[in-house]
């Protein structure tokens, strides 16, 4: 689960973690109040949404009076921002976020992540404070330094030392780098964290670092634990047929293609994807409907992929805990209920798979059975395609 950069500075905030003050605003008249609130002179008008490079596609801007930053707040606010995260869609605006000025005299990166190779979290420090890490290790890898931090034993002040030093960084930024990054592990941790990403992290003038963005993402599995950051959740950021698709205990994810997939277990529905891709199709999404799927289930993820203006489904099936049976007649029942208009491929193995493929034959709608994953998976590319 991803959440606004105010959210994720309030968070750090409760760990001692230095961020400027700041106040959310959802209209002009709240954002000038915000100024007035803040007091200064320089001010930073920030769009919230879901996705990085705000800056370079116009959400970020700095305002030297009150007016300023009124004017701004209008312009901001309902604007579609388009950056490299969003696609070309981009996303609506719909709250910014006013921050006092800050003092900066260089800009550092800092990230956290769950490292899969060493079962821990891996924090990356770079001097290129300000660009996107995936530059920055395309094209100066070197400037990037990282700390492989133990779960026994938390980060080491040594550890930051060192990858300071080989930095160049030295004196007093390194003792307040190492108070930061230690309070932000035990965020990291304490909050279930997947992603943690300060970009930049500005040094000011008297050596002093402050999160002047912050990025937090949560592994969604703990947030039972978490109910206070669970209600940080924006579902308007989120796409609305994965928000329906957990509404319904549906693991969805939306991708580009134009092959519905409606799959039990998630490695199969990887494996799908994989064989669609080799045959020359496009997967639509990742669906995986559990392995006590119910008929109100299977309709709902008709309904989704429907909704997504699929030019295909490809429907493959493992009968475990689910018996075929019971999905052939979930299958038929969301197809007349939905009335669907779309070339369905369905193949199914397991228990009762017999008595399963009769429903489907008999049931009068146009159903193509598929003997493995690879013939279903090329009549249903056969299928997009000659409807082209």
């Amino acid at each position: 689960m991803n959440i606004h950069e105010y959210q994720a500075k309030a968070l750090l905030r409760d760990y001692g973690i230095p961020v400027p003050r700041g106040h959310v605003a959802f209209s002009a008249e709240e954002a000038r109040s915000a100024a007035d609130n803040l007091g200064g002179s320089l001010w930073v008008v920030k769009a919230q949404i879901h996705a990085g490079g705000r800056g370079k596609g116009g959400g970020v801007k700095l305002a030297k009076s009150k007016a300023e930053v009124e004017a701004l707040a209008k312009t901001m606010l309902g604007m579609q921002l388009v950056t490299k995260q969003t696609g070309p869609e981009g996303k609506k605006v719909q709250r910014i976020y006013i921050e006092e000025g800050a003092d900066i005299a260089r800009e550092l990166y800092l990230g956290m992540v769950v490292d899969r190779q060493t079962s821990a979290v891996t924090v990356m420090l770079s001097t290129e404070g300000g660009t996107e890490i995936e530059e920055v290790a395309a094209e100066n890898p070197d400037a990037i330094v990282k700390i492989h931090v133990h779960p026994g034993v938390g980060v080491q002040p040594f550890q930051v030392r060192d990858a300071a030093k080989r930095l160049g960084l030295e004196g007093k930024l390194v003792r307040s780098l190492t108070s930061f990054i230690t309070k932000l592990y035990t965020a990291f941790v304490d909050l279930d964290c997947s992603l943690a990403e300060v970009n930049p992290l500005v040094v000011t003038g008297a050596q002093e670092v402050i999160a002047l963005d912050a990025k937090l993402n949560f592994d969604s599995n703990a947030l039972y634990r978490h109910p206070k950051v669970a209600d940080l959740r924006d579902l308007t950021e989120e796409n609305p047929s994965e928000v329906a698709a957990s509404a319904h205990g549906l693991s969805y994810i939306k991708l580009d293609g134009d092959i519905g997939c409606l799959v039990n277990g998630a490695g199969l529905a990887m494996a799908t994807m994989d064989i669609l891709k080799y045959f020359g199709g496009e997967p639509a999404n990742f669906l995986d409907v559990g392995g006590s799927a119910t008929t109100e289930r299977v309709t709902e993820a008709f309904r989704i992929l429907l909704g997504d203006h699929v030019k295909a489904i490809f429907v493959n099936i493992f009968g475990g805990i689910m018996k075929c049976d019971t999905l052939a007649n979930g299958l038929v029942e969301a197809a007349r209920t939905l009335s669907l208009d779309v070339p369905l491929i369905v193949r199914m193995e397991g228990t009762n798979v017999a008595l399963g493929k009769q429903i489907l034959a008999e049931s009068g709608l146009e159903i193509t059975s598929a003997d493995s994953m690879a013939d279903g998976a090329e009549k249903a590319v056969a299928a997009v395609r000659a409807g082209r």
